[in-house]
């Protein structure tokens, strides 16, 4: 009997969109494993070392096994092989929530163990008003809204094409339904 090859669904786009609401309705509809990213950021109000994220600093950030390592607003974030490995050997498929620089190396890396989302929506003054609604300060919106890597994470990459599934999220259960066929199409 062939062992059944566990998929990490990466969930990407720029902020905003609901990366994060995605991989939560993911994980607790379809049980999968979180896969807890590695950041040199201060933690947001609310926020839980190892949980959240593993709060890291520079130092500490070199000193690990990672899959990918990207800059984001002046901060370092990244992922290990042992993170999703904690997910597969659980006998779980694992959700990330990467940028699309990281949507491309897992994707690069992991082939068709790799389905990634990419999130966007129909107006993107959306974004703005949704950053303030999760209590993002005012300076660090107007730093993130006008950093290279948000204008990057705007669009669809070249390096996804035809490999990504482009999920428009203005309705949350619109979404919902479109991720649920997606699912179903991973599994069938």
């Amino acid at each position: 009997m062939a062992k059944v090859q566990h998929k990490v669904y990466v969930i990407t786009g720029a902020a905003g969109t609901g990366k994060t609401s995605v991989a939560n309705y993911l994980r607790h509809r379809y049980h999968m494993m979180k896969v807890i990213t590695h950041t040199t950021r201060q933690p947001r109000p609310g926020e839980q070392n190892g949980v959240d994220y593993f709060f890291e600093t520079p130092a500490s950030m070199d000193k690990l096994h990672l899959l990918e390592r990207v800059e984001y607003d002046h901060h370092l974030y990244g992922s290990s092989m042992e993170g999703l490995q904690r997910g597969w050997n659980d006998d779980r498929d694992d959700v990330i929530v990467l940028d699309t620089a990281g949507a491309i190396t897992y994707e690069q890396q992991l082939g068709d163990q790799v389905v990634v989302i990419f999130l966007t929506v129909s107006n993107v003054r959306v974004l703005s008003k949704r950053l303030y609604a999760r209590g993002d300060r005012q300076a660090a919106i107007h730093s993130r809204l006008h950093s290279a890597e948000y204008q990057r994470d705007l669009t669809l990459p070249v390096a996804l094409v035809g490999k990504a599934h482009v999920i428009v999220n203005d309705n949350w259960e619109a979404t919902q339904g479109k991720l649920d066929q997606l699912i179903s199409d991973q599994q069938g």
